[in-house]
């Protein structure tokens, strides 16, 4: 079931973690499009339609980001603060899904503007039930404002 065609973007480098999340949202029935990107620019060349994803159509954009810490090229927590700086995305919803357990971490996403920090559950059961709650509440509870994405 898609929901309302609204779209997530992946933001992970690890090959194994981005299955593990693509795995968990198909077995938990969330089957809206995800686009998967696995660094830093490239993420922030999507969100803004430069770069390798230059002509996107910057009228569409993703629902929610789950974006990883840890990235090459960019760090996730620098990608945040572009994501923030940007008037065009400044209220788009981003989760930072990371298996990073420093505190640090979690205050420098808070700090740039997260809006949810979740730890990524080390089995597949929890990851699934983990995907499942994500994917209920940031794309069928959570609200918008108007014509913002």
């Amino acid at each position: 079931m898609v929901m309302d065609d609204k779209s997530i973007l992946l933001v992970e480098d690890n090959p194994n973690d981005e299955l593990l999340t693509l795995r968990a949202f198909k077995k938990s029935g969330i089957l809206n499009p995800i686009t998967v990107v696995r660094d830093g620019v490239e993420a922030v060349d999507y969100l803004f339609g430069t770069g390798t994803h230059a002509g996107r159509d910057m009228s569409v954009l993703p629902a929610v980001v789950l974006l990883d810490l840890h990235l090459p090229k960019l760090d996730g927590v620098e990608v945040l603060r572009r994501i923030r700086a940007d008037e065009r995305t400044a209220l788009l919803p981003v989760v930072i899904l990371t298996s990073s357990l420093e505190e640090q971490d979690l205050v420098a996403s808070y700090a740039s503007g997260a809006n949810s920090y979740v730890r990524k559950p080390v089995d597949f059961i929890s990851f699934v039930q983990a995907a499942a709650t994500l994917g209920m509440y940031w794309l069928m509870m959570n609200e918008l404002p108007r014509g913002k994405p």
